[in-house]
């Protein structure tokens, strides 16, 4: 599995974990919905201020969202 794929499955899961819709998960990161829905369906290459932005969201290490399950 590519590291994109595993990034994007990562912030789904850990996204509806939080119990966040992708609207409000985007609002929490200061970034689009669009955007979001693109990075989770492995579309996007993220950069690393936004793999940040999204990790801090999480409240999670952002290394985590590039491990494999």
């Amino acid at each position: 599995m590519s590291l994109r794929k595993v990034f994007a499955a990562n912030v789904r899961r850990l996204r509806k974990a939080a119990g966040l819709s992708q609207e409000a998960f985007a609002d929490a990161c200061g970034l689009h919905r669009t955007y979001i829905g693109s990075i989770e369906r492995a579309e996007r290459n993220v950069s690393i201020d936004n793999i940040e932005r999204i990790a801090a969201a999480l409240e999670v290490s952002s290394w985590l969202l590039l491990k494999p399950a």
